[in-house]
């Protein structure tokens, strides 16, 4: 979720010539905190193959089972559309149908398994995720995390792809896994983020190591609107608690697991991973009067001829953030340039 502050100002004929009209402004200024929840939708059929062309009318949301009216609308990689005019007082404000200048950048963060699990197909992995750097599309910066006991920022966001791909090699593998602890932290830097943000997880066994429980970074994925990719390997699936969480933490945040037997499934994977972020609809709302203060509810439905036999893939719903943990959520856990010991 993003805030916006929008300040309306009204004036009087009586303040364009008093000369106390100053005064009168600040008294006039009407300040109203409004929250904007960005929503990314997967619709494919029964096959799996993506639905492409669905307008704005052919989605209804619910938040809590109450209708909201979308605000923006987007397919894809193109430009968002407005839907509802939220400043109609602003002779400057974009009309329902106009294509809007993105509101924010899309970012991807790769975490990647660099613990003692990863001996055996480490130089496999590397590869696998260079492919998928190269390959990239529609995404405008781009961060390589990785983590063993600690989580080391190795190229933290840009948009120099080449910087990336020289982190991926510079990458060597020991110690212990704590894959939660550095999702978490990850997780954290996406969350002031705004536009489309995602997470790319490439893990080769179960944590062993985290003092976090997988439930925190769920609720804060979600919360957020961050959405989380696992590619994990046969050995993490061979432990079913390892396999369900991983499950469970795609599933909320709108993503999807995926387990890899050799490399070759490692870069199919990948290859899923970048289909469906460029086959995403990305819509947002202003939510309608809620009374409730705790997990929001988020449904999507598909209306109209012959679209609603589809299948929709999107976050379960988000918990309102207080100021306090807001706060915690925008400041990263540490410096963005430097390696990051665990916390």
């Amino acid at each position: 979720m993003k805030t916006f502050l929008l300040a309306l100002c009204l004036f009087t004929f009586g303040c364009l010539v008093n000369p106390g009209a100053s005064a009168q402004d600040d008294r006039m200024r009407l300040r109203i905190d409004v929250t904007l929840v960005e929503v990314n939708v997967a619709v494919t059929d029964s096959k799996g193959n993506y639905i492409r062309d669905l307008k704005p009318e052919n989605f209804v949301v619910l938040e809590d089972n109450i209708p909201e009216k979308l605000a923006t609308f987007e397919e894809g990689h193109d430009s968002p559309q407005i839907v509802l005019n939220p400043s109609a007082a602003s002779e400057a404000s974009p009309m329902p149908g106009e294509k809007l200048a993105r509101a924010g950048e899309s970012n991807l963060f790769i975490l990647f398994d660099t613990s003692n699990y990863m001996y055996r197909g480490f130089v496999f992995a590397q590869d696998s995720i260079a492919d998928f750097v190269r390959s990239l599309e529609g995404v405008d910066r781009l961060a390589l995390y990785s983590y063993s006991r600690d989580l080391s920022r190795v190229a933290p966001l840009t948009t120099d792809r080449l910087r990336v791909l020289r982190g991926v090699r510079e990458t060597v593998a020991g110690d212990d896994a704590a894959l939660y602890n550095g999702l978490l932290m990850t997780v954290k830097d996406a969350a002031p983020l705004s536009g489309r943000k995602a997470i790319v997880v490439f893990s080769n066994g179960p944590d062993n190591a985290s003092l976090v429980p997988p439930e925190d970074i769920a609720e804060l994925a979600q919360s957020t609107g961050t959405i989380i990719y696992m590619i994990s390997t046969r050995q993490a699936q061979s432990e079913p608690i390892s396999s369900a969480v991983f499950e469970r933490i795609t599933k909320t945040t709108g993503g999807k697991a995926y387990f890899a037997r050799d490399w070759k499934d490692e870069r199919q994977a990948f290859a899923s991973i970048r289909d469906d972020l460029a086959h995403l609809y990305s819509i947002s709302y202003y939510p309608q009067p809620n009374p409730n203060r705790g997990f929001r509810k988020i449904t999507v439905k598909l209306v109209g001829k012959d679209v609603q036999k589809y299948h929709i893939r999107t976050r379960e719903g988000y918990r309102v953030l207080r100021q306090s943990e807001r706060s915690i959520a925008d400041v990263p856990t540490a410096a963005p340039t430097a390696s990051s010991p665990q916390q």
